[in-house]
């Protein structure tokens, strides 16, 4: 790409469009990783991320489940929190009004164990000024009945649908990996008019003492995330790009450039970054700082230009166009 002789190449427009939600750039943080934000604004300048997505939040208080909670394993985290949180009054009323503040674009998850939890949780938000979408929490493993509302694309249609016609807010679907078929859920999402799809939660895994013969995790199942699961996200994020029309928020493992870089050559037009939070607090700024050169090296002048450029192989990409239709994206 040419530019005037004697002037600096302008810098890659990075703002990103899902659906009806405008952001300044596609780097933002996954729920539960970030915390509400307090304990990373003296590390992050925080009005330059893309979004914040605090931590998932209920109607009423949980507690979580019981310890361990976290495990370390090879390239990876295994999780059982449990969505331990302090209920939505709570939220409303002491993390909110700071997070409103911080600059960032806020992404509020809910989570809910039927219908009527995630309608009713949508209605209360829809009152708060500032808000700039809601993520649904239909994916996570670490609760009873957790990903029941995820894992059937007919449920998760109709959740996306009920909280449509509750708020006026974008609404971004976060869709679990531990199905058989991950695309059908991702177009009942879309038939239920969701903005986007955040792809993937973690995927279910258990960590054991063979010594003791015990499992490690109080909850014994967990949710692996980090490095561990980038090729299942990667994978999800390809399937999925090639058969629904709205945007993907790629997450799962990301920790360099490249692992952003994979993500949006792949068909996401913006990621989450999670587990890398807990072993590096400032890697979202880091990867925010490295991305203009990353898109210069491709040649773009903005992200928009690269997201789901994938080649595949020719013979590949005419067997897979026959049996799906192309699809369309806002990014």
């Amino acid at each position: 790409m040419s530019h005037p002789a004697g002037l600096p190449p302008s810098p890659p427009d990075l703002s990103v469009t899902l659906g009806r939600l405008r952001l300044p750039n596609p780097v933002l943080v996954a729920s539960g990783t970030f915390g509400y934000g307090r304990e990373m604004a003296g590390m992050v300048d925080l009005k330059r991320l893309g979004g914040i997505v605090p931590k998932t939040i209920t109607q009423l208080p949980r507690k979580g489940n019981v310890p361990w909670r976290t495990v370390e394993t090879s390239s990876g985290l295994l999780n059982s929190i449990g969505l331990d949180n302090d209920g939505v009054d709570s939220f409303l009323a002491k993390q909110l009004p700071w997070l409103l503040g911080c600059g960032a674009p806020v992404i509020v998850s809910i989570a809910g164990a039927t219908l009527d939890d995630f309608v009713e949780l949508a209605r209360r938000l829809d009152d708060v000024p500032g808000i700039a979408a809601l993520e649904l929490n239909i994916s996570c493993p670490n609760v009873s009945h957790g990903v029941d509302l995820g894992n059937d694309p007919g449920m998760c249609q109709r959740v996306v649908a009920g909280v449509r016609a509750a708020t006026a807010l974008p609404v971004l679907a976060k869709l679990t990996p531990n199905v058989t078929d991950i695309v059908a859920v991702a177009r009942g999402a879309q038939d239920g008019g969701a903005d986007a799809v955040t792809v993937i939660n973690t995927c279910q895994g258990i960590a054991v003492d063979w010594r003791r013969r015990r499992p490690l995790l109080g909850n014994v199942i967990g949710g692996l995330s980090g490095p561990a699961i980038k090729p299942i996200a990667l994978r999800c994020v390809h399937q999925i790009r090639r058969a629904v029309d709205i945007p993907i928020v790629g997450v799962g493992g990301i920790m360099t450039i490249d692992d952003c870089m994979e993500f949006f050559v792949t068909g996401a037009s913006a990621v989450q970054i999670g587990t890398a939070n807990f072993a590096e607090p400032v890697a979202s700024a880091r990867l925010l700082d490295e991305l203009p050169a990353a898109i210069a090296e491709l040649g773009a002048a903005s992200l928009r230009e690269i997201i789901g450029t994938l080649q595949l192989p020719a013979a590949l990409a005419a067997c897979q166009l026959s049996t799906a239709s192309p699809a369309h994206h806002a990014t």
